[in-house]
């Protein structure tokens, strides 16, 4: 539950201006769709899947650290980091597994993207259900186990010599024409209030210099007023 008082209070610490780009932003904001990250060790591929997400309206980023961690860039991701909800799983084996399951309890169908399987083309993938894009490492794409578990496959048609794309340039494309597609259908894809105020909260946060001396100094003045 958010204190109504302390955003209040610290919404004084930040621009008119500010306020409502954070407001448009979110009204744009999705749970929709996610992307999962498995075993990517390029930062910089990283780093632009993450800036993707951000600029395509998509807030949650799920990584999955079996062999590498992953790391972002800030200088590819331009600071897109600090507004988005990035899930690492980095704990045992058993992480791709672990990420799965969450995903699922959250409603997600699980959706490999790999040119080399009889995939879904991206122009005939059913934007109206909720979708976890998972993205492979680098050199040999998704997992056995994704691939195993998965409960669908997608493909950006190709028609070149080369057989697929940079990790960076699939996700963007890819969320790119789902989004797009999903904002012209009456689907729930926004997030609801109570998401967009935790959100709103969080953003302030890690907008203004010290947040964690100017809640401090709010709640001791807000005790010493008490005493009175």
């Amino acid at each position: 539950m958010i204190d109504e008082g302390l955003l209040t209070y610290l919404e004084g610490y930040i621009t008119e201006n500010r306020k409502e780009t954070f407001e448009k932003v979110l009204s744009e904001r999705t749970r929709h769709f996610t992307v999962v990250l498995e075993d990517i060790y390029q930062p910089h591929n990283a780093s632009a899947v993450v800036r993707s997400c951000d600029i395509f309206g998509v807030q949650d980023v799920y990584a999955i650290e079996n062999s590498f961690t992953n790391k972002v860039s800030k200088h590819v991701a331009k600071g897109s980091q600090k507004w988005l909800n990035i899930n690492r799983y980095k704990e045992d084996g058993d992480n791709t597994k672990d990420c799965l399951d969450d995903l699922r309890k959250k409603g997600y169908q699980i959706i490999g993207t790999t040119p080399h399987t009889d995939s879904c083309v991206l122009s005939d993938f059913d934007v109206t259900k909720k979708s976890a894009f998972v993205f492979g490492t680098e050199k040999e794409g998704i997992s056995d186990y994704i691939k195993k578990e998965a409960d669908g496959f997608l493909k950006i048609p190709m028609v070149g010599f080369t057989e697929s794309l940079n990790i960076s340039v699939a996700a963007a494309i890819i969320l790119q024409d789902v989004t797009t597609r999903m904002k012209k259908l009456p689907i729930d894809w926004k997030l609801s209030d109570v998401e967009k105020k935790e959100l709103y909260f969080e953003w302030i946060k890690n907008t203004v210099k010290n947040p964690e001396k100017l809640i401090e100094y709010y709640y001791k003045e807000l005790k010493l007023g008490e005493g009175e």
